[in-house]
């Protein structure tokens, strides 16, 4: 060594600080690849982003060639400038020397490559993959030697060795599609998260309740039933005797429709037209009953109690416009619970559900309480409150219009004034 000329230590010093930044940044590279996007790479057949996807399947290993490459450069560059001071100042240049490199390679050989590392994962990951693998199996057991020494010890802290971080919460997942920006149209990042909010809703939030299911009775007389049929504006009809507790049946319209109008329709066809009915148990998540609709070939059920009682009525079409919204231009025109005036202001049934009020008129009523605007007026009003009444939910100004017996009937809605407080409705 002391007959190697200074330039030549300088340029073996300076190979080690390129080396040194070669391990750093390979370590922040890898570790901070978009796992998900590795993954969709390494399926396309990207075979720098399949030696990648390799070495991250095992972090022990890919950490511990890493830092043994990293020390052994750092720890042989500070022993060569310890000799390059000695050459040119003497043992009083020591100190200095050692300072001096610490210097260096913390802004050129860690902060610097590191940072860069961070801000193009891709552009250093995918090429410094192959000459790690290379390492890995060179110095394997080494590696293995120290990993096991270091699993044992963090073994004895009770750590899960076998534990994985790539998964996403639901709520992670939203942030994901709501951070997407350009990349996600905006109509498909909202379908996206109505999606995801499937699996909080459940059929009572947007079932039509029992008292406003359109039915054929079957104890009618037969001019009201032929009343109902030539008037429905719904494709599909339950079928009950004297009370809707009682359905036998739903019938399609389009296999009796024909036959109505031609005058050929008696009772015995319409029994024979009708198909058992589905029943939905209270409580079912909406993304499980998309999925039964689908498995059972079904497009309408019966939501009921614990007592079989009947509640409400809900269609696949019901989630699938919690999905992509309403199917028309004007979702108010479609609702059949509310109408707009000329003031502005909105006209709504007191069965309107607040999921459908948020949906049509894109508020933020809550909608973890009751289900429909009678339920939220009652629950805040703690009675049956007289017409003209007007309170205040959650910034927007409402007034009672109608009631009926226990309920109110409908009632007059503003557009919001000022933005709710978080805690207070009023």
């Amino acid at each position: 060594m002391n007959e190697t000329p200074i330039g030549v230590l300088f340029g073996i010093l300076a190979a080690l600080i390129v080396l040194s930044g070669f391990f750093s940044s390979s370590e922040t590279a890898l570790m901070t690849l978009n796992r998900y996007r590795l993954r969709h790479l390494a399926k396309a057949g990207h075979r720098s982003a399949r030696m990648a996807q390799r070495l991250l399947e095992r972090p022990d290993r890919l950490i511990g060639v890493i830092l043994l490459g990293n020390n052994f450069v750092n720890i042989l560059a500070a022993s060569l400038a310890t000799v390059i001071a000695l050459r040119l100042y003497g043992e009083g240049a020591i100190g200095a020397a050692s300072l001096l490199l610490t210097l260096v390679i913390l802004i050129f050989a860690e902060v610097a490559p590191k940072t860069f590392a961070a801000l193009h994962p891709e552009r250093l990951a995918f090429p410094f993959s192959w000459p790690l693998a290379v390492l890995l199996r060179l110095f394997y057991p080494l590696v293995w030697l120290t990993n096991g020494v270091a699993n044992q010890f963090l073994r004895l802290f009770r750590v899960d060795l076998e534990a994985r971080g790539d998964s996403l919460s639901r709520e992670e997942l939203r942030t994901v599609v709501n951070e997407a920006g350009a990349m996600i149209p905006r109509r498909h990042q909202k379908m996206l998260l109505n999606i995801l909010d499937l699996e909080k809703a459940t059929v009572e939030d947007i079932m039509i309740p029992r008292n406003d299911i359109v039915g054929v009775d079957l104890d009618d007389p037969w001019d009201d039933i032929v009343a109902v049929l030539s008037k429905s504006q719904h494709t599909r009809l339950p079928v009950y005797r004297g009370s809707i507790d009682e359905v036998v049946g739903v019938l399609h319209m389009r296999k009796v429709i024909q036959d109505l109008i031609r005058g050929r329709l008696d009772r015995e066809q319409l029994e024979a037209r009708m198909k058992e009915p589905y029943f939905i148990p209270e409580g079912t998540r909406l993304h499980t009953q998309l999925v039964n609709f689908q498995r059972t070939r079904r497009r309408i059920g019966m939501v009921v109690d614990e007592y079989g009682d009947i509640m409400g009525l809900v269609t696949l079409e019901d989630i699938l416009e919690e999905i992509v919204g309403e199917f028309t231009t004007d979702p108010l025109s479609s609702s059949r619970h509310l109408r707009i005036q000329e003031d502005g202001s909105y006209l709504a049934q007191g069965s309107i559900s607040v999921r459908e009020l948020n949906r049509v008129l894109d508020w933020h009523l809550p909608t973890d309480g009751p289900k429909t605007l009678n339920g939220l007026l009652l629950e805040h009003l703690q009675s049956i409150p007289e017409p003209g009444t007007s309170i205040k939910i959650h910034g927007y100004p409402v007034t009672i219009v109608q009631t009926h017996e226990n309920k109110v009937k409908t009632a007059e809605i503003r557009p919001m004034l000022e933005r709710p407080r978080r805690k207070r409705d009023h």
